[in-house]
């Protein structure tokens, strides 16, 4: 009995070791979370998997207002002692050794619109812009090509 106590010990050890665990924070708070292209929930998140070291994990951050933001996770940030040591009794979890840091935060950048990329307007520009258009139109008009209602 104690050997079979034992074993489930070593295979309890092994399987938890297999699991990593990082939080999901952004600023703001509340981020829809995307992995794999499935909604995961808001932000914080709590992201739990048994993939082996090295293994990549492809997320989405969007909120409202903000750009999204593309993040990869891969298992490969930190040793994880317990698989090295579950390893070493069984063998298997050598593919576990290295997992998540126990947070991942992230900000998010509010769009930026148009109106804020447009250059300060130049006031003498202007004048000589509509200088040149009612010339243009003065030049339609006595051509005969438009009328005086439609100007």
């Amino acid at each position: 009995m104690k050997k079979f106590f034992g074993w489930m010990l070593v295979l309890l050890l092994g399987a938890s070791a297999c699991t990593s665990t990082t939080m999901i924070q952004s600023t703001p708070p509340g981020a829809r979370v995307y992995i794999n292209q499935a909604s995961a929930g808001n932000t914080p998140l709590v992201y739990s998997d048994t993939k082996i070291s090295l293994s990549k994990t492809y997320m989405r951050l969007e909120y409202d207002g903000y750009e999204p933001l593309h993040v990869e996770l891969t298992r490969d940030e930190e040793v994880d002692v317990g698989a090295v040591i579950g390893g070493l009794f069984v063998g298997i979890p050598f593919l576990w050794t290295l997992k998540y840091k126990p947070v991942h935060h992230y900000e998010l950048i509010p769009y930026m619109y148009e109106e804020e990329y447009l250059p300060e307007p130049d006031p003498n520009y202007y004048p000589d812009k509509v200088y040149m258009l009612r010339g243009e139109l003065k030049n339609l008009l006595d051509d005969s090509i438009i009328t005086q209602e439609e100007v």
